[in-house]
């Protein structure tokens, strides 16, 4: 199938109100813009060199989600293309990223990033440290928390991912309950291509998918730098 249909099928698919974010690593952005034309309005993006890349072409036709690892040091690109960063984890990035949007006068939505797998390897704040970060990040004014991202660790089997998404909304409603000032929590985003239809059922409303639109990734047309390596997941 093309992307226009599967971007159409998914899009038919999906409840109302949940946001389909295109996975676009590793893609072109003659395959973006397809995915745009056939109805996707929020692409997602894990590494802002990539993101700069697809930016240059599309610009503010669509959405842009940060839906990878944010190393500090690219912060301030970040902040000038992104509408959303879905994976804040700690306080030193709140930092950089709260510098770079007073310089412009931006407020962010942010999703702090759930490590609930607790996986050591994995980027994402581990669950029960979760309140803590939020109530510290929520003081930034120029950030806006408005809920939580998760991974999960990645299995085969798609239902195996299941407890790792209950236990994030568990979570995304205990931090709700508290009523934070500034934080809304708003969105929850899990699940992607292999498990998206499991994440609904437990509750996600924003789901980030690439292949299921786009097909297998192609290989990237240049090498990764170590540096672009390690913030891989």
């Amino acid at each position: 199938m093309t992307i226009r249909e599967n971007v159409r099928r998914l899009l038919a698919e999906l409840p109302p109100g949940v946001l389909l974010v295109a996975a676009a690593k590793g893609r072109s952005p003659q395959e973006i813009q397809e995915a745009l034309e056939a109805g996707v309005q929020i692409i997602g993006e894990n590494y802002v060199q990539e993101a700069e890349r697809a930016f240059s072409v599309i610009g503010r036709r669509a959405q842009w989600h940060m839906i990878g690892h944010l190393q500090r040091n690219k912060a301030k690109r970040a902040v000038e293309i992104f509408d959303m960063i879905e994976t804040l984890d700690s306080v030193k990035l709140a930092q950089e990223i709260e510098k770079h949007c007073a310089r412009l006068g931006k407020r962010m939505p942010v999703l702090i990033e759930i490590n609930s797998g607790r996986e050591p390897q994995k980027s994402g704040i581990f669950p029960e440290d979760a309140a803590t970060l939020i109530r510290e990040v929520a003081q930034f004014p120029h950030l806006k928390v408005s809920g939580l991202m998760t991974m999960g660790p990645r299995f085969g089997d798609p239902e195996d991912a299941r407890p790792y998404f209950q236990e994030t909304k568990k979570l995304f409603e205990r931090i709700k309950a508290l009523h934070i000032p500034n934080v809304e929590m708003k969105y929850l985003s899990m699940g992607m291509s292999n498990t998206y239809q499991i994440a609904l059922e437990e509750g996600a409303n924003i789901v980030r998918i690439g292949t299921k639109i786009f097909g297998e990734t192609h290989p990237h047309p240049q090498p990764l730098s170590p540096a672009r390596e390690r913030g891989a997941e």
